[in-house]
């Protein structure tokens, strides 16, 4: 009999153990090559691993169990053979009426899925997963638990409803509070937040920019450039090349601390925030100094939606110099962002708001958005917080300054 032995994959110089989330491959089942065999996660993201070889699987961990890098879980029997194809054609159809059904394998949903449907009373087998292997989703929960339910039928008619009232959550008796633990995601995002203000003097500074002429380009523009590229125009891609220009101006933002040194970094990878059903993520746009808008916009598209799909991989998150976060997409009109070690700064956008503002002596009303730099001061002064922000300002109100980098 011949074994293959399936471990644990390395997911980065800094992580050691790994959860066994998910199965996708059931005990003592068939297994092709290079097909999804299991579902690890650490405390930066989660991942696919495919089966090394073809063969029946037998699994060595369970769901849920944190095991170390390297660790076996399971293993992989090359001698056995794929079990032939039921011959149900020639079989009798009465036959195949009466033969009971295989049991359908109920999907798993996340923990905050999981939550949704136990408040709502919804069984996960009601459910249709659209996550990585048929995962329930939070958002796949939050349609099944406002979805009508079937009046049940009395005397062949469908029985309505004495009064018409909303639609109420059941919870248990006497249940004023329910407890889960945090996933190793949740718990590493608390830890990096908590030590990011424990171990930096952040302070941030604010400004504000008119979005009139970056909407009057997209107005312009937003079809043909659509129809070269295959992508429109859009906001965080002005913001990235504007900070990338700002960067350079000011290469200080640009550098980090490693003990008592200052280390100038001379490269551009920007992490753009991604919110993510597991939390805040931060993929990294390599070299974008380097990348046109449309590179920047499909790059930020690919790494976002895999980072939504949980198959975003731990290299993809890590070597930053510089991040850009966009509450605005949520209706943020302002806040304070947190930095993201080692990095010495990050830039917030916010909602754009129409506002009265005086432009050229005349009071106009324009498309608004308050920005906001949070940075370390132990190694940036105020002086160049202030002129970095005012120089995206500048960039993102004359977008032909990012063109002729002026």
């Amino acid at each position: 009999m011949a074994i293959e032995q399936v471990t644990v994959p390395k997911a980065g110089e800094s992580i050691t153990e790994a959860t066994l989330n998910r199965w996708f491959v059931a005990n003592g089942a068939f297994v092709k090559a290079d097909a999804p065999l299991f579902e690890m996660g650490t405390d930066k993201a989660s991942q696919e691993v495919v089966a090394p070889a073809s063969g029946v699987v037998k699994h060595l961990v369970k769901e849920g169990d944190t095991v170390a890098i390297g660790a076996t879980v399971a293993q992989i029997d090359t001698d056995a053979k794929a079990p032939a194809p039921a011959a149900q054609a020639s079989a009798p159809k009465q036959q195949i009426a009466d033969a009971p059904s295989a049991p359908k394998q109920e999907a798993i949903p996340s923990p905050a899925a999981a939550r949704v449907l136990a408040e709502a009373g919804v069984k996960p087998g009601d459910v249709a997963g659209t996550g990585p292997g048929g995962r329930i989703l939070k958002e796949d929960a939050v349609a099944a638990a406002s979805a009508p339910k079937a009046s049940p039928v009395v005397n062949g008619e469908a029985e309505k409803p004495a009064v018409e009232a909303p639609a109420r959550v059941p919870s248990q008796p006497g249940t004023r509070t329910t407890r889960e633990p945090m996933s190793k995601i949740r718990k590493t995002i608390a830890s990096r937040l908590l030590d990011s203000q424990n171990t930096t003097a952040t302070l941030t500074t604010f400004n504000e920019a008119d979005m009139t002429a970056i909407q009057d380009l997209r107005a312009k523009y937003n079809e043909k450039f659509e129809k070269k590229h295959g992508t429109k125009i859009g906001f965080m891609s002005v913001f990235v090349k504007a900070a990338i220009e700002a960067l350079k101006a000011f290469p200080l933002v640009n550098a980090r601390l490693d003990g008592n040194d200052i280390v100038h970094q001379h490269f551009y990878d920007i992490g753009v925030a991604v919110s993510t059903e597991k939390g805040l993520m931060v993929p990294v746009i390599r070299g974008a100094d380097q990348l046109g808008f449309a590179d920047i916009e499909k790059a930020i598209a690919a790494v976002a939606k895999r980072a939504r799909d949980g198959k975003v991989t731990v290299p993809e998150l890590e070597g930053g110099t510089f991040t850009i976060t966009n509450g605005g997409i949520f209706g943020s009109m302002l806040s304070t962002p947190i930095l993201n070690p080692p990095q010495c700064a990050i830039l917030g956008m916010h909602s754009i708001q129409k506002r009265p503002v005086v432009v050229n002596d005349q009071i106009a009303i324009r498309p608004m958005m308050y920005l906001a730099l949070s940075y370390d001061h132990r190694l940036i002064d105020g002086r160049e917080a202030v002129q970095f922000l005012v120089r995206i300002k500048e960039c993102v109100e004359n977008p032909e300054r990012i063109l002729f980098e002026i």
